[in-house]
């Protein structure tokens, strides 16, 4: 029999508990998702001739981009301008709208009738993509950036907005009693307790939803929305190839450039 200084001098490792306690149960969800990607997979309609012939026109739209052609580069720096133009204009009242939603879907400072228009709005503007609201709105209002800006102010309320909620609702609720407590009414305890504990949040989502709205209006504008997607369809369309790889390496390095700039914004503030 082991002594009991020798058990109490033996190593103990711990080991993480499975997330699904029940063996029988972890197994046979793992066994059910591998048959089911099996069947997503084999039912799906590939067509494998179509895909053979396109192996080739692949292998000549990627030849003829190189080297990349920068000789029209007025045409880049004119989509690449109003791509930023758009970027900034619906970020900023994406941004200032996505504020009042978001107050307005944080349940712990908002009435029931109020917080469900909330969550609605929040809801309905991140159910579609980008380029399907794009697609509605160019049909709405016409080709041209007024299109990618609806777009995009769209987009950024739905996702600023859920997030910004989500941290309303974690604040330090004790800031909000001492307020209440002083007398102050619904509009200073929103301004004193309430945005002065989401401000970081406020500041880093912005930038990332100025990065995103940026990428995304190179999307957009594939369908009309304008920005330099406009000009990278075009270039397609009149197979100048080696022109729209030079596009494409060109949003890389601006994408590259604006995260390199955010993340150094962010550190500066917090």
């Amino acid at each position: 029999m082991t002594p009991p200084d020798a058990q109490s001098s033996t190593p103990r490792t711990w080991k993480k508990p499975p997330f699904i306690a029940n063996p029988l149960l972890r197994y046979g969800l793992i066994i059910v998702g591998v048959v089911y990607l099996v069947w997503a997979f084999g039912s799906l309609p590939f067509n494998w001739a179509r895909i053979a012939e396109g192996l080739p026109r692949a292998g000549r739209i990627f030849g003829g981009g190189f080297p990349p052609n920068l000789e029209r580069y007025e045409l880049l720096i004119t989509g690449f301008k109003e791509s930023f133009q758009i970027a900034i204009m619906a970020t900023l009242v994406g941004v200032l709208l996505s504020i009042p939603f978001a107050v307005m879907a944080a349940r712990n400072i908002a009435p029931m009738p109020i917080y469900i228009i909330g969550r609605a709005v929040i809801i309905i503007s991140r159910s579609f993509h980008p380029v399907i609201v794009a697609i509605l709105f160019v049909a709405a209002v016409g080709f041209g950036p007024l299109a990618g800006i609806l777009t995009l102010i769209l987009y950024s309320i739905g996702f600023v907005g859920k997030l910004l909620a989500e941290e309303i609702e974690e604040i330090d609720w004790g800031q909000v009693e001492a307020m209440k407590a002083a007398g102050a009414g619904y509009g200073a305890i929103l301004f004193y307790a309430v945005f002065p504990q989401i401000l970081p949040r406020q500041v880093g989502l912005s930038m990332y939803q100025l990065d995103s709205n940026l990428r995304a209006s190179a999307v957009v504008g594939i369908v009309g929305a304008g920005g330099i997607g406009s000009t990278l369809m075009n270039a397609f369309g009149r197979y100048d190839y080696d022109f729209a790889f030079a596009i494409l390496l060109v949003i890389i390095a601006v994408i590259l450039l604006s995260e390199g700039i955010s993340g150094w914004v962010r550190k500066k503030i917090w």
